[in-house]
């Protein structure tokens, strides 16, 4: 339904011409290889599996691909990116946000959200997510991985608990997780807590 309605809404466009449709990463390699589209607007989740890992085999047929998903992170913003992906666009978007990505992604550009561009720099450029983090962040970041609650954060740093709320929130945000314990397990891995 998704997909013929977006099919739908971009044949409107002018400057837009749907050359083909798929249902998995299969048919679209097929697609691709038969159609060469300029663009490729690939849904994440088919039913043969995670369409990231299929980025760089329909690059190398020649077209700009862009990822379509219900929920993302910068984390996945990054992969797609590394994958050479030139952009993700929300589902929550709405038509003429999807109809405008197609058209910079046929031009060359990337098209990530401002929500995600900290974590893709920091993923291509090689530098740490740290380097984003300011020096609160990183203190409730600290007292996080020492078991604290929000609220014990809040306490310990002197601040309301709206204001922790928010700054453990932007720390999930800039390391890409979705969890404490997942942000927590990055900063590790990251080696943020050294």
């Amino acid at each position: 339904m998704v997909a013929e309605a977006m099919t739908l809404a971009m044949q409107r466009a002018d400057d837009i011409e749907i050359v083909a449709r798929a249902r998995s990463i299969a048919t679209a390699l097929t697609e691709v290889a038969r159609c060469t589209p300029d663009v490729v607007l690939l849904d994440r989740r088919l039913p043969d599996g995670d369409a990231i890992d299929a980025i760089g085999s329909l690059s190398r047929l020649g077209a700009r691909v862009l990822v379509l998903t219900g929920e993302a992170t910068s984390t996945v913003a990054a992969r797609v990116a590394e994958a050479g992906g030139s952009g993700l666009v929300l589902k929550s978007a709405g038509l003429d946000e999807l109809e405008d990505a197609v058209r910079r992604v046929a031009d060359g550009e990337a098209v990530f959200g401002a929500e995600f561009l900290a974590g893709v720099l920091s993923r291509l450029t090689g530098r740490t997510p740290s380097a984003t983090l300011t020096a609160r962040e990183r203190q409730a970041l600290r007292l996080l991985a020492d078991g604290a609650s929000t609220a014990e954060v809040a306490r310990r740093l002197g601040v309301a608990v709206n204001t922790a709320r928010n700054h453990v929130q932007r720390v999930l945000e800039k390391l890409g997780a979705r969890s404490k314990l997942e942000a927590v397990a990055i900063a590790r891995r990251e080696g943020l807590l050294d």
